[in-house]
Parts: C-alpha cells; sequence; structure tokens
C-alpha cells in the first residue's frame, strides 16, 4: 500500500524503493475493511471492479455482532447514517421516545446498510432527499491484494529488491539511519525509510530503540486461530463477530472461501482447545489447519522517530474486532504524504505526525474496549473481568454522557462518527436515561409516521437492490458455487 501510493503522488525527484523477501510470511488476515478503503482505491485510481475480481473481493456493509450481550442477541454496526434527523438533533433521540413507548422497532430496522444486509442485497446507491447514501467497504483477500498493489507499483518505477535485512546502518552524527544492509553484502541507502517490517519493527524498534506501550489490560486478547473454510451460501454483505467464552470468532466472506479466526485470551484458555472451538464452529469445510498468532495489543511511543516511520504492525496492534487495521495503514501513508519532508525532517512536522497519529489510535482503541466493557456474558471469567475493569478516561466520559442524556461527544476528527456509537452502545445494551427534551416536542402520532416512513424507505430500497452474488456477478466476478450433497 506505501509503495502504490508513493508512487502515485511523488513525482519525478522521488525514488522509490521495496525491501522485501518471500522468505517472510506475512499475517495475511486482514480482509475486512470499513468504507475509508475505497477513498485510498480512487486516489490510486483503481476501477472498482478489476479490483474486486483481482483481489475476490465481496461486498461489506457493516458488521454483525452476536453473543455480546446474551447468547440470542444480535445487532449490526452497519455502515452510514440510522434514520434521518428531525430539527436540531438527531434521530435516535427520536427512536428512544418511540420505543420507550413501545412504538418503534429494533433502532437497526432504520438503517438502509442494514436492510439490504440482511436481506443479503447489495448495490452502488445514489442518494436523494429521501434515500440516504449507502457506504460500503470490502472484504478481500490480503495477499491478493498486496499482489494487486505490487504490480501497480512496480508499473510506476516503484524498484523492488528481494532480500532480507541482516543490519541497519546508521549515521554517525545524525543517528538517523543511512543505510540497510541485505544478505549477500548488499546495501540500499535512503533518505527516508518506512518500517513494514511487522512486529519485528526491525527498523524503529531493534534499530531506533522506540519502545512499545501495551494495551493488554484493557484489551487482554493475546492469541489467534485463523483457518479459511469452504464457502457457503448465501453470500452475506456483512463481517460478522461472534462472542466467545474467551473472545470472539470472526467470518468474513470472500468470494472463493470464507475466512474464519478466533480471537482470545490465553489466560483463559488453551490453544487447542481455541483451536477446537474454532473448527466446530465454522460453517463450511475448514481448507486447512488452523494457523496460530500472538500479538499484544498497544502502539509504538512513536511512530515517526528521526528519519523512520513505521505503518502496520510495526507501529501497534489493535486487534481486528471493527475492521480498522487496512485503515490505519491508509491513515499512516496519507499522514506520510501530508508531512513529506523536502530535505531534512521538522522536528515540528514529526512532532505533529506524532501527535495526531497517538490521537487516532487512542479513540480507536476506545471504541474497540467499549465492546469488551459493555458485555452481558455473565459467569465466564474474561468478561466478567472486562465488565469490571479500569477504562481510559476519555471512554468513561463517552459512556457517562451517552448514559445519562444520549448524547455522543466526539472530540475533533476521530475515526467513528455519532451513528458507530450510538449503534454499539445500544447494541450492547447501554441505554440512556432521557433523550433531548426537543424529541418530546413531536406529537405522538406524527412521530409514528415519521418513524413508518423511514421504515418504509428502507424496505422498499432495500427490496430494489441485487441479490450480493448477482451485484459481483455482473462486474464479471466469476463466484463458485458450493457443491450439493443429497
Amino acid at each position: 500500500m506505501a509503495a502504490a501510493a508513493l508512487s502515485r503522488f511523488c513525482g519525478p525527484g522521488w525514488r522509490i524503493r521495496l525491501v522485501e523477501s518471500e522468505e517472510i510470511g506475512t499475517i495475511g488476515v486482514g480482509e475486512a475493511t470499513i468504507p475509508q478503503i475505497r477513498l485510498f482505491n480512487d486516489g490510486l485510481g483503481i476501477d472498482e471492479a478489476e479490483f474486486l475480481r483481482a483481489t475476490q473481493g465481496t461486498i461489506k456493509l457493516g458488521i454483525e455482532f452476536r453473543g455480546w450481550t446474551a447468547p440470542d442477541h444480535r445487532y449490526l454496526h452497519a455502515f452510514g447514517t440510522v434514520g434521518r434527523g428531525l430539527g436540531l438533533i438527531g434521530f435516535h433521540h427520536y427512536w428512544l421516545r418511540a420505543h420507550a413507548a413501545g412504538k418503534a422497532e429494533a433502532f437497526g430496522a432504520y438503517s438502509l446498510n442494514q436492510a439490504a444486509a440482511d436481506k443479503g442485497r447489495a448495490a452502488r446507491v445514489e442518494p436523494t432527499h429521501v434515500v440516504p447514501p449507502m457506504p460500503y467497504a470490502y472484504h478481500f483477500d490480503a495477499g491478493l491484494y498486496a499482489a494487486f498493489l505490487r504490480r501497480y507499483a512496480e508499473a510506476r518505477g516503484v524498484e523492488r529488491t528481494e532480500g532480507r535485512i541482516v543490519d541497519v546502518v546508521r549515521g554517525g552524527e545524525s543517528g538517523d539511519i543511512a543505510a540497510l544492509t541485505l544478505d549477500g553484502a548488499r546495501s540500499v541507502a535512503g533518505d527516508l525509510f518506512v518500517d513494514c517490517s511487522g512486529f519485528r519493527a526491525l527498523l524503529i524498534g531493534e534499530a531506533l530503540g522506540v519502545g512499545y506501550e501495551s494495551w493488554r489490560h484493557w484489551l487482554p486478547c493475546d492469541r489467534a486461530m485463523a483457518v479459511p473454510s469452504a464457502r457457503t451460501e448465501p453470500l452475506t454483505p456483512l463481517t460478522r463477530s461472534t462472542a466467545r467464552a474467551a473472545g470472539w470468532q470472526w467470518r468474513i466472506p470472500l468470494q472463493h472461501r470464507t475466512g474464519n479466526g478466533y480471537v482470545y485470551s490465553s489466560a483463559h484458555i488453551s490453544d487447542d482447545e481455541a483451536a477446537a472451538t474454532l473448527l466446530a464452529n465454522l460453517d463450511g469445510e475448514a481448507l486447512g489447519d488452523p494457523r496460530p498468532l500472538s500479538f499484544t495489543t498497544g502502539k509504538r511511543q512513536a511512530f515517526w522517530h528521526r528519519n523512520c516511520v513505521a505503518l502496520g504492525l510495526a507501529s501497534g496492534f489493535l486487534e481486528p474486532l471493527e475492521s480498522t487495521s487496512i485503515h490505519i495503514v491508509q491513515s499512516g501513508i496519507a499522514r506520510i504524504l501530508q508531512f513529506l519532508p523536502q530535505g531534512e525532517m521538522a522536528e515540528a512536522d514529526r512532532a505533529e505526525y506524532n501527535r495526531l497519529t497517538h490521537f487516532e489510535t487512542d479513540r480507536i482503541r476506545d471504541f474497540l474496549v467499549l465492546h469488551y466493557h459493555a458485555n452481558g456474558r455473565t459467569g465466564e471469567a474474561l468478561w466478567d473481568d472486562c465488565r469490571n475493569m479500569a477504562l481510559p478516561d476519555e471512554l468513561v466520559r463517552k459512556i457517562g454522557l451517552f448514559r445519562a442524556s444520549a448524547r455522543v461527544s466526539r472530540l475533533d476528527d476521530e475515526l467513528f462518527a455519532e451513528p458507530g456509537w450510538v449503534q454499539v452502545m445500544l447494541g450492547q445494551g447501554i441505554v440512556p436515561q432521557a433523550w433531548h427534551p426537543l424529541a418530546d416536542q413531536v406529537s405522538g402520532s406524527d412521530l409514528e409516521g415519521f418513524l413508518a416512513a423511514i421504515r418504509t424507505m428502507t424496505g422498499r430500497a432495500s427490496d430494489a437492490m441485487p441479490r450480493h452474488a448477482d451485484f459481483l456477478a455482473a462486474i464479471g466476478a466469476t463466484i463458485p458455487q458450493p457443491e450439493l450433497v443429497a
């Protein structure tokens, strides 16, 4: 992603070299995204149909959460708006009033994205004064996406060097990185180094000594088992997260297979038990053995240090509960371009890059911690501990404000907008004690008519959409049909 973006936006005065080794495996489980990925692809001039065909991609309208508050409970964090505002206040205040009077359906019933996802439909929607935008993201094979971007970058002059890094050479006076020594006694010099070396953080961590801040006390899961399975019908346009006794299980449908994984706490379940749990809860035949992964949630103490900036796992790790991993890479790349130095990097620019990245990462962390804390799974050690843990101060403020008056207060330009916070807080059982008093200014009959009109719109608009598989087929995707067993 970094090489492709730099090759697209940096002019002829820049020389870009990508050093990587085919011998080194990748984590490769980041197959679900959020709608901002479309901005990245559009910025590179990538044709959507070509991209979906090349990556076995599918459409994602949101994330379904199962079993987080009760065994049979589900809710969606759907992309886009829910309902529509009326006057000065948001839709959820009106919904809360109607719901308290028994005059409203579930909150998600007023979301166009959820209506389409529940019916297995997908479309590009042109918004009108009645129909809202329907933002969507993608599921894709991360390895195929990397290969797609490699071809893109090399076609635009990126030089790819195959090899392992065996040493990092630093300048004697500045302390900056001067060059990388590769196997075979080769050397690669540079002015700016982007560390994409994964958890090892070869440049920013091992060579430059930038430390790591663990968030294990807030996000206790430290392991994952991942396994692909055969694709099953129907081809659902959403990611699924199902709570388990010691963590949660993801399900990501692609054109050719389904990605699955179990994120769990090793303090509450063994690796063998986790693998068995994962395999017992697949909806298609496993296409291999579960692959174990270990991690520590957290972040680098600095993301840009001297002439090195870290991206991806080298910069930190937030588990993929809200599909933010690829977005954090994307926003880091955008920030590199924003602060691209001309000559020596100014300390003020570097500090601002780090401030913005810390802010973004901390606010995403808070959103993930919300899911763990506001759970209803009593009698299970992991979940009992999470309900009782001390929370980050900003999350305490957000929960308290919403519980008191249904207000959502966001800081600056944090990633998740009001509809996301409202859907997750309501979905996780945080019920406000009051709603905005202006919601009481509408008569009861007018309020019922207002809600009914939105419900009718979501029903009609989603009914008019093609099935998800048909939408993909229309752009030339070849979707294998599952074998039917008599």
